[in-house]
């Protein structure tokens, strides 16, 4: 994806087509592996590929160009409706396609959520699993919608909640919260798989080398996270 957003060199309708093609071959891929979730590549996919139509663009202005890649319609997209489409159809929630269109709003409050953890002393695996609990709190996950409907949904997004009032992963009360929650998701047989991909991608770009003077480089002393 980041060779063809390279060949391409801006976000057109070609690019747009492309990644659909090389998304669903690896959509393929995954699945003959044994699983996967197309949220996540959709997020990534489009991430990586505006990462790579500007390498001088970080955080923000990765989303911006991402979000001008997924405005454009993808003529080359299978007629029938995805389950995501189906639940953001029935629900009126944003689904993959909404978020991207936006500019990855809960993308972007993951990293602001890794780096708020972070400044408070957190471990790398707290931040992480806050910044989880952040997208979870507010997202209309279309897989939670799919397997828990829209109240099982509102339950989720009340636990993840209630984990980050409790003080978050890095404290006792937050931790006590977090594993009733996860205790509550398996025994339900809930996923929140949609938050996890838009984590995933907050992860890719917070990432990205940054030198000292802020321009794309390699790490510095410390790396990068």
């Amino acid at each position: 994806m980041a060779a063809a957003a390279r060949r391409t060199g801006e976000a057109t309708p070609r690019l747009r087509a492309e990644l659909g093609a090389i998304g669903r071959c690896a959509e393929h891929s995954v699945g003959l592996a044994g699983g996967g979730h197309r949220g996540a590549l959709w997020t990534l996919g489009l991430l990586v590929s505006a990462a790579a139509l500007d390498p001088c663009a970080r955080g923000a202005e990765v989303t911006r160009t991402a979000k001008r890649i997924a405005a454009h319609t993808d003529r080359g997209a299978p007629r029938r409706p995805s389950r995501g489409s189906t639940m953001s159809a029935t629900y009126g929630a944003a689904g993959a396609r909404g978020e991207a269109r936006a500019g990855f709003p809960h993308v972007r409050r993951a990293l602001t959520a890794l780096a708020g953890a972070r400044s408070a002393g957190a471990s790398e695996a707290e931040a992480r699993l806050d910044a989880l609990l952040t997208v979870m709190s507010t997202l209309q996950d279309t897989e939670l919608l799919h397997t828990a409907g829209p109240v099982g949904l509102r339950h989720v997004q009340a636990g993840a909640r209630g984990v980050l009032e409790a003080g978050g992963t890095a404290t006792e009360a937050g931790r006590t919260a977090l594993s009733a929650l996860d205790a509550d998701l398996h025994a339900r047989a809930w996923s929140p798989r949609g938050s996890a991909g838009l984590l995933a991608g907050a992860l890719f770009l917070d990432s990205l080398p940054v030198t000292t003077s802020g321009r794309p480089g390699r790490p510095g002393p410390t790396g990068s996270r």
